[in-house]
């Protein structure tokens, strides 16, 4: 077994096919080819480098890899999983972070789910008490639920609320429910090119947008359904959007990753359940590098694999 800096090269054992419920084919060999896995790593563990269910990742402008655990450890990697550098979050008893972003300063933002607050740190991991948003439960402005990404909560709230720069609450929006624009768990969140906001509706099994540019949210799209087949979701927990006009979603429940085009026609799928090279448990997060490579972080296999499309 490699050790928490070690990677391996794998063997192509998993195609992306078009329109193509993720079929798990026999390993072959050679080097990688689009749509296979380029590098895996990981393993499970609470020692330096190593990761317990990790929940949340986000990518820096120089491609290093900032992931959180069920430990609350913030571990930053290179692209090929070498660790960097370490910090946990001041809190934890109550419970873990489960959402990771970077605002345009470059900052890393964390959602701090369990004590109701958003935290913010330099890339280096001085903690920026003053740009702390939150800290109190409830469903007043600026107070929150479980809060999933910034600022996205779940619970008995379900809603998203928009803040400043400067962490001014401005307006929220949404409620508990199954109706276009009501969430249940709203677990990730993405900007488009147009400002407009992209939602990962877990357990609605579904991806709204919104602009929400003005003093009010506006309902744009609604798309998605539950099920295994190409084009219907199962727990979709993250989205990143390309600038070619395609949305990668990557789906709890169905342990696969899924592509779309910006209205949801379904361009593909990748991946099934297990632990192989090739094959997922659970992923949770999703994250692109500046070679176009998308990065998988999938909790019950403590690793990452690098797909290259």
């Amino acid at each position: 077994m490699p050790t928490h800096g070690d990677r391996f090269r794998t063997l192509p054992s998993l195609r992306f096919s078009l329109l193509l419920l993720g079929v798990c084919a026999g390993c072959t060999a050679g080097a990688a080819q689009p749509g296979q896995p380029e590098v895996v790593w990981g393993r499970r563990g609470q020692s330096e480098g190593r990761l317990l269910k990790p929940r949340a990742m986000a990518i820096d402008r120089d491609d290093n890899l900032y992931i959180v655990d069920m430990t609350a450890r913030i571990q930053v990697f290179t692209r090929d999983g070498e660790f960097l550098r370490g910090w946990r979050t001041p809190d934890f008893a109550n419970g873990k972070p489960v959402g990771l972003e970077f605002d345009r300063k470059g900052n890393l933002l964390v959602a701090d789910t369990h004590y109701f607050r958003v935290l913010t740190y330099t890339p280096l991991g001085e903690r920026l008490t003053e740009q702390t948003i939150g800290g109190v439960a409830g469903q007043e402005p600026g107070q929150f639920g479980f809060v999933t990404d910034y600022v996205a909560e779940y619970g008995e709230h379900d809603r998203i609320q928009k803040f400043s720069p400067d962490r001014q609450f401005l307006f929220q929006w949404g409620s508990h429910g199954r109706e276009p624009g009501h969430f249940m768990r709203p677990q990730d969140l993405a900007l488009d090119e147009q400002d407009h906001l992209w939602v990962a509706d877990a357990c609605n099994h579904r991806v709204q947008v919104f602009d929400a540019t003005g003093g009010a949210a506006r309902l744009l799209q609604v798309w998605g359904e539950e099920g295994e087949r190409p084009g219907q979701l199962r727990y979709p927990y993250d989205l990143l959007l390309d600038d070619q006009g395609h949305v990668y979603v990557a789906e709890f429940g169905n342990h696969r990753v899924q592509k779309f085009t910006r209205d949801g026609r379904s361009l593909g799928v990748w991946g099934c359940n297990g632990r192989g090279p090739g094959e997922l448990d659970q992923p949770w997060a999703l994250v692109m590098d500046s070679r176009r490579c998308i990065h998988v972080l999938y909790t019950y296999n403590h690793r990452v694999q690098r797909i290259k499309f």
